[in-house]
């Protein structure tokens, strides 16, 4: 028991005040949970979803200059170049607009998004030559 006075009601107001910390702390740690499953889900999607539509356009621009890629280490390496864009565009852009909310969200630094994006397209230059 918490005894926060000298006097008996503030037995009883500090019994009020904690038990109506935890039922509403209860209701923000499912809501938050709630949001953070949502947000995975969309994460996924978003991996899933962008990736793939990025992996055609690379394999696409692949193809116009007659370079194939598929079934073969460079491909490895294509996928692995869709990631650091992905990673650069949810941090920068797509973190702000989801189901979860927190005040710690912040962008890349400059110096960061610029060495995972050259990363990526040092990759994509580099995998056609690893047929």
């Amino acid at each position: 028991m918490l005894y926060l006075g000298k006097y008996p009601s503030c037995k009883v107001h500090s019994r009020l005040l904690i038990a109506a910390f935890f039922t509403d702390y209860r209701k923000k740690a499912g809501e938050m949970m709630v949001r953070v499953i949502l947000e995975l889900l969309r994460i996924i999607t978003i991996i899933f979803v962008i990736g793939m539509i990025m992996g055609l356009i690379i394999h696409s621009i692949y193809a116009i200059f007659g370079i194939t890629v598929e079934n073969t280490t460079g491909g490895w390496i294509v996928g692995m170049a869709i990631f650091p864009l992905l990673y650069v565009l949810y941090k920068n852009r797509l973190q702000f607009s989801g189901f979860y909310k927190n005040g710690k969200q912040v962008k890349l630094s400059n110096r960061t998004t610029a060495i995972l994006l050259c990363s990526s397209v040092l990759m994509l230059t580099v995998a056609p030559l690893f047929r």
